[in-house]
């Protein structure tokens, strides 16, 4: 894997988006650092020099949450969640890159529909508690959609909104959860040759743009419009998720 001008022109303002997005506007929209960096990388080069880099952001934001989850919560979206990254794991071991591209792509406009839809009020918040049944079923979708394409967060969120929690431990069990699931994806990457000595020393490489991301991320929640920050967002992956999607048509 080449760490050239190229890269890093793309690499750079990715990792400050999801830095952005996690020290400001909620890590939802982290994700779009995948479909970015899959643009110029194999999809599976893309993830593997994410995961390090998102992980040192969720270790930088556990300290001030610490023990303010739900556990309760914590523990359906880490049990459901490690089964989901097996079928992440499996799936990619047998599928070629463009398979995995296309999924990206697929995820990267489902994310824009869901959230245009319950932004408009088409999609409602789920009124009744959902049952930790229900919930260790989109458990599972958070953490194959998160294996794939770091996009766990919007899934367990429909589940999570469902549940009677207050700012503080919705934030609390987010991170936790996320940084609990990321150890275990951090391990499946290894296992499978994901993560390399190559993507590990070009994610080191951007560790500080994290950083900067993030505390970035924080400042800018108090000047910048989220609606501007998020219209943004949607912007680029309708962009780069067709790109991904028609990406024979479109090289």
């Amino acid at each position: 894997m080449e760490t050239d001008v190229t890269f890093f022109a793309l690499a750079i303002p990715a990792v400050l988006f999801a830095g952005i997005s996690k020290g400001g506007f909620g890590s939802a929209a982290s994700f779009a650092a995948a479909p970015m960096m899959a643009l110029i990388l194999e999809p599976a080069e893309a993830v593997a020099v994410l995961l390090p880099l998102l992980m040192v952001m969720d270790f930088a934001g556990l300290k001030p949450y610490w023990r303010q989850w739900d556990p309760r919560t914590s523990r359906v979206l880490i049990a459901g969640g490690v089964p989901g990254m097996c079928l992440g794991a499996t799936l990619i071991t047998v599928t070629n890159p463009d398979v995995f591209r296309l999924l990206i792509g697929l995820i990267s406009l489902g994310f824009v529909v869901y959230q245009v839809s319950r932004n408009r009020g088409w999609l409602h918040r789920q009124k009744r508690v959902m049952s930790d049944r229900m919930g260790l079923i989109f458990a599972v979708a958070a953490g194959f959609t998160g294996f794939v394409a770091h996009a766990g967060g919007p899934v367990a969120a429909v589940y999570m909104l469902s549940k009677p929690l207050t700012k503080l431990e919705y934030q609390a069990t987010t991170v936790f959860a996320f940084w609990a699931t990321n150890l275990v994806k951090f391990t499946l990457y290894v296992m499978i040759g994901l993560l390399t000595w190559s993507t590990a020393f070009a994610g080191l490489y951007l560790v500080p743009v994290a950083l900067i991301g993030t505390y970035l991320g924080v400042y800018l929640h108090r000047i910048v419009p989220e609606a501007l920050y998020f219209t943004l967002i949607y912007v680029f992956l309708i962009a780069a998720g067709t790109k991904l999607i028609f990406f024979d048509a479109l090289i």
